[in-house]
């Protein structure tokens, strides 16, 4: 079995200051993380590569004396994902132990090649296992990342805006697929239930194409909307969507549909029993010519 590892405990302090200075000369984000960051994460990689287990060898990366290191290098990985650094950057704070175990080697068993042979092999298909791990560990914590922030678009398209007492508006933008519906249901019968409203304006202006697939999702969200006792109006009908929609024959008559947004909320405004009328009208006054001096 290899000899590295108790190589590496009793002269920690030197390897750690190796590894640290190597640190500081490879290319890095010197923008993203400090030198004394960079040196406190080194000094906490290393403590646990220190206080592994007895019986614990470099050969065995699978073994449970390693899973405290996994987890730190995970953990790593993906706070360097979130901050942005690339992957060959996350990979290069390991990698950069390379040369500082091959100098151990060295320095103990360099005067027989065989020895000398075993122990940096060893050391080469450590760090690579390390570096392997940590790249996956990014992987991972980028698409966490990406997927957070695809579901806080989603969120962010889809706002329900209250335009009366009672009546509220959720304008589409961009086409609609199964995930983004879902949003937009929940989205809109949250709404419906905060603000008691009765009437609910769908605006599908900035929807470039209705086809089935996108009528059906709209059915299910007005669908929705009525078992909470809201009213769907949807607007901003198009003429090349009302042709595309009577092409396709999908059957949209039991759905109040209109062609502005304006035209849905007057109607919303008549059904809840108000009227929009002129101000002046409204006061029976109009308005008097100055008189002269």
């Amino acid at each position: 079995m290899s000899k590295l590892l108790s190589a590496i405990q009793q002269n920690r302090e030197w390897v750690l200051q190796d590894w640290v200075q190597r640190l500081r000369q490879a290319v890095r984000r010197r923008d993203l993380i400090s030198d004394r960051e960079l040196e406190s994460e080194a000094s906490e990689i290393f403590s646990v590569i220190d206080s592994v287990p007895a019986g614990t060898t470099l050969e065995d990366f699978g073994s449970a004396g390693w899973q405290p290191l996994k987890e730190m290098l995970a953990a790593l990985s993906i706070s360097r994902a979130t901050a942005g650094f690339t992957p060959s950057e996350t990979a290069i704070f390991v990698l950069s132990l390379k040369p500082t175990l091959f100098a151990l080697a060295r320095q103990n068993w360099s005067k027989d090649a065989n020895d000398l042979f075993v122990e940096v092999s060893v050391a080469n298909d450590f760090v690579d296992k390390l570096a392997l791990y940590t790249t996956d560990s990014y992987i991972h914590g980028r698409d966490q990342v990406i997927a957070r922030q695809q579901e806080e678009m989603l969120e962010l398209s889809t706002p329900v805006v209250t335009l009366w007492d009672g009546i509220v508006a959720l304008p589409l933008i961009g086409t609609l697929d199964s995930a983004r519906t879902q949003v937009v249901m929940e989205s809109l019968l949250q709404a419906i239930v905060q603000t008691n409203s009765r009437f609910a304006i769908i605006d599908i202006t900035g929807v470039p194409t209705v086809d089935t697939l996108v009528a059906q999702h709209l059915l299910k969200t007005i669908t929705a909307a009525r078992l909470m006792g809201a009213e769907c109006i949807i607007s901003g009908i198009r003429p090349q969507i009302a042709q595309t929609i009577v092409h396709l024959g999908i059957n949209l008559e039991d759905v109040i549909t209109k062609a502005k947004l304006s035209d849905a909320f007057r109607l919303a405004l008549e059904r809840s029993g108000r009227k929009v009328t002129r101000a002046d009208k409204a006061n029976g006054s109009v308005a008097a010519a100055p008189r002269g001096v």
